[in-house]
């Protein structure tokens, strides 16, 4: 199925979305009005597949819980925009809980543009403190989508998340110090496809890099922070 074949679900979107959130609450992501940055996603042969920019527009807090809007413009491999979605992320628990709908890559929105989605799920959880060896909780998404009355469904599991280390990192935004982060993704929408990716995170700044492999454990695709600005 065309579709399947094409789709790539990553954190891509999950970590890029919020690269900017409040240092009081949260350790790896400062909450910061006016904060801007650019993860740019490479296919296996290192050829641009498309970019997303998000930009933190407010930062509110009611009743002690503070959480960030954010916008974020993702556009393909021809820096065409291919849409615009805002999401928010919350500091909850000594630690943020980020959108469950941030998760989906710039790819899966072109194979389903101009049509109805309706997402639903258990959102992400990244705790302030992080240690190699933690574990940490799982998420799932589903995805209903319209196809001209036609109800198609798409689960997403994220699960046997793990800080695997903690490495030196560069990229054209900067040199960072990150945790690794490991996890296991499952797809389901007629058939199931179960892959495994790796996270590079960095306080302060969040996503700095994202990699995707198969069931085999060969690279399909990258992430790169490309640019960060506040």
């Amino acid at each position: 199925m065309k579709i399947m074949k094409t789709l790539k679900i990553t954190a891509l979107i999950l970590f890029a979305s919020i690269t900017t959130f409040a240092q009081d609450c949260s350790t790896f992501y400062p909450f910061t009005a006016g904060t801007v940055s650019t993860v740019t996603s490479y296919d296996k042969k290192g050829k641009v597949n498309g970019s997303q920019e998000t930009t933190i527009t407010e930062v509110t807090t009611i009743n002690g819980h503070t959480t960030a809007k954010a916008k974020a413009i993702l556009k393909d491999h021809k820096n065409d925009v291919l849409t615009e979605t805002d999401f928010g992320v919350t500091c909850k628990n000594d630690g943020i809980e980020i959108d469950i709908s941030s998760i989906l890559s710039p790819g899966l929105f072109e194979q389903f543009k101009g049509m109805e989605t309706d997402i639903t799920g258990t959102n992400v959880i990244l705790p302030n403190n992080l240690t190699v060896g933690d574990a940490l909780p799982d998420a799932a998404m589903l995805m209903k989508i319209d196809m001209s009355g036609i109800t198609m469904n798409m689960t997403v599991d994220m699960t046997n998340r793990k800080v695997i280390a903690q490495e030196s990192l560069s990229t054209p935004a900067g040199t960072f110090d990150c945790y690794v982060i490991a996890y296991t993704s499952k797809v389901k929408m007629g058939m199931a496809k179960t892959s495994t990716a790796k996270q590079w995170i960095a306080k302060g700044v969040g996503l700095v890099k994202h990699e995707d492999y198969n069931k085999k454990g060969k690279l399909t695709g990258h992430s790169l922070l490309t640019a960060f600005s506040k």
